[in-house]
């Protein structure tokens, strides 16, 4: 753990492995800003398979908040009591004292991001073509090393968990009946994420990913957490949740993400919903053999959606399936159409007719299955109007080949707790003792 927490240290780092395997997939311009000297600087920014895209940049300069239409929140503003670090009595100085991000939207600020300012980021996203890096985590130094990796690129993170990822947190030895488990390790995450966002300086949205029919009872049991975070702080726990129907009929689909974004709406959170499937295998969930048709949306389905959820709110985005899976393979066995998502778009902004927006692009969309894409599928699908791209299988593999590497190197020295090829009395504590491995 402590391997991959410090895993941008020179060249013993995991996350950063595979980028430099695959830099030249995501390899982009971002102009900057030091953050200490508050000048803007421009940089080429190599992108760890952590941050992944830290951001997967399309085209647009990223100070830049002014194409588009500007979506508004649908709820009564409130100010926040204090921050996290306020509450707790935690240092907070430089970076994490800023009132706002540089060269974003005045709202979005260092910390976890709700309501309006999670709006703002996500529109300065899609006008400036660019997709925000989500990224699923299961432990605490995961966490960090996307807070770390957030920090080194000077960039927003959405950090999520799945329910088989908050048990894992939460400890797979307890018992989850009802979801008890995965509920509580999410919501000690979410804390986690709170306390160390703010000090990292960089701005984070706080997400869960795929549920199921069947684990509604968890995003149940997270939701009242929000509220009763909300009452007290005047913005839900976490920032959004996705409600993954897309095996139900649709008409199911969209009715029971019209309760739940009815909810959500009343204390600023955003809804993910999908439509089609996303295909491979993800946190135990086999898609490998689904019909093919069922990867790719239609424009009909996707106006259908919008059509439904935009009177309750606009705190919505839609994870539409152009051929995505989760995992990667070998080239050739996954055929993106990221085109399905902009036939979308001119469908819908045609049936909108004079209340479409300016840019034509009326809908956030979601890619997932993220992990071993081709760089040019990702960008066409920005330019599209994708906005969050999600990472789970390179950072997985990230994880495993940090731990990998290192037992290979130091493999005489991991055998005994004494004995090594420096001598039979000679103690090896210090190679297996993870709060310091980052020295080596």
């Amino acid at each position: 753990d402590t391997h991959l927490n410090s895993s941008f240290e020179g060249d013993k780092l995991i996350i950063i492995n595979r980028c430099q395997e695959g830099s030249h997939r995501l390899h982009r311009s971002l102009p900057q800003v030091d953050r200490r000297r508050e000048t803007p600087i421009t940089s080429k920014m190599k992108f760890s398979a952590a941050l992944f895209a830290s951001i997967v940049l399309g085209s647009g300069a990223a100070d830049a908040f002014t194409a588009g239409v500007r979506r508004t929140a649908k709820v009564s503003p409130v100010s926040l009591k204090e921050t996290i670090s306020e509450e707790l009595g935690t240092p907070c100085e430089d970076e994490c004292a800023m009132d706002s991000f540089p060269n974003m939207p005045a709202s979005v600020h260092p910390g976890v991001v709700t309501g309006q300012a999670m709006l703002d980021l996500l529109d300065h996203a899609k006008e400036n073509g660019y997709a925000i890096p989500a990224v699923n985590c299961v432990s605490s130094s995961g966490i960090n090393a996307c807070l770390e990796a957030a920090r080194k690129n000077d960039s927003p993170v959405i950090i999520q968990f799945s329910a088989g990822g908050s048990q894992f947190y939460g400890g797979k030895s307890l018992d989850n009946k009802n979801y008890a488990a995965a509920v509580s390790g999410a919501v000690s995450a979410a804390f986690h994420v709170r306390t160390m966002a703010e000090l990292y300086g960089v701005p984070v949205i706080l997400h869960t990913d795929h549920c199921a029919k069947k684990l509604l009872p968890w995003v149940d049991g997270l939701l009242a957490a929000s509220e009763r975070y909300h009452a007290k702080h005047g913005e839900p726990l976490f920032s959004s949740h996705m409600i993954d129907l897309s095996e139900e009929p649709i008409e199911e689909n969209i009715d029971i993400c019209k309760d739940y974004l009815t909810r959500f709406a009343k204390i600023g959170m955003l809804l993910e919903m999908e439509l089609g499937i996303t295909g491979g295998e993800e946190d135990g969930v086999n898609n490998e053999d689904v019909a093919i048709e069922d990867l790719y949306s239609k424009p009909e389905e996707i106006f259908q959606v919008y059509d439904a959820l935009t009177p309750i709110s606009n705190m919505f985005t839609v994870a539409a399936a152009f051929g995505n899976v989760h995992g990667v393979y070998s080239p050739g066995n996954v055929r993106l159409e990221p085109k399905i998502l902009t036939r979308a778009q001119a469908y819908i902004s045609e049936k909108l007719g004079d209340k479409a927006p300016a840019d034509k692009k009326p809908v956030s969309f979601v890619f997932h299955g993220g992990s071993g894409s081709d760089v040019s599928d990702i960008q066409e699908a920005i330019g599209y109007g994708v906005i969050k791209m999600n990472i789970d299988t390179d950072t997985q593999w990230s994880y495993w080949e940090g731990i990998k590497n290192f037992e290979k190197k130091w493999h005489d020295y991991l055998q005994e707790q004494i004995g090594n090829p420096e001598g039979a009395d000679k103690p090896n504590k210090k190679y297996y003792d993870v709060s310091i491995l980052h020295t080596f």
